[in-house]
């Protein structure tokens, strides 16, 4: 009788990894107003960017940032990616978009779901909008905005995003 076993090639396990954050006093205000619904910014005093989320320091420059900017929840699309694979213990079924995005007021962007899209009809330079959850559903999280969704606002040319004034642009 022979021995004679497969190679084991590979094993799925399954990991789940629990994270505690604990904000500085940029990001902790940051929170605070997401938690009323109000989306702000930090401005650098040197370089005049202004960031969402806030650091607390510049990148760019390396100092502190402590004036804050209140932005609204209208964006453009900087970049973006179609998610086609299954992500393990993510609720959100592929495919879906997820995109930088420069929030009006703001040169830098952060990262958000978009959805109620057509994946294939989003662009650089869309227009887009935040859509929160219910108030009585909102905490200290980013999560706050549900998903971005398209606008019927014009397209801000490529070389345009991130530079201010972004408010009111194609009004």
């Amino acid at each position: 009788m022979s021995d004679q076993r497969e190679p084991i090639t590979g094993i799925d396990v399954p990991i789940s990894l629990k994270y505690n954050f604990t904000a500085g006093a940029g990001p902790a205000r940051f929170l605070s107003q997401v938690r009323k619904g109000v989306l702000t910014g930090q401005r650098c005093p040197r370089c005049e960017q202004v960031y969402i989320p806030p650091r607390g320091s510049c990148a760019a420059c390396g100092v502190p940032t402590e004036e804050e900017v209140v932005l609204a929840d209208k964006a453009t699309v900087q970049s973006f990616t179609i998610v086609s694979i299954p992500i393990p213990t993510n609720p959100i079924e592929p495919p879906y978009i997820i995109a930088n995005l420069v929030a009006d007021g703001a040169n830098i962007s952060f990262i958000h779901l978009m959805s109620d899209c057509v994946n294939e009809e989003v662009r650089i330079g869309q227009r887009v909008q935040a859509v929160w959850k219910p108030e009585e559903e909102w905490d200290y999280a980013m999560d706050n905005i549900r998903y971005f969704t398209p606008i019927d606002e014009p397209d801000v040319p490529a070389d345009k995003i991130g530079k201010l004034p972004v408010s009111g642009w194609g009004a």
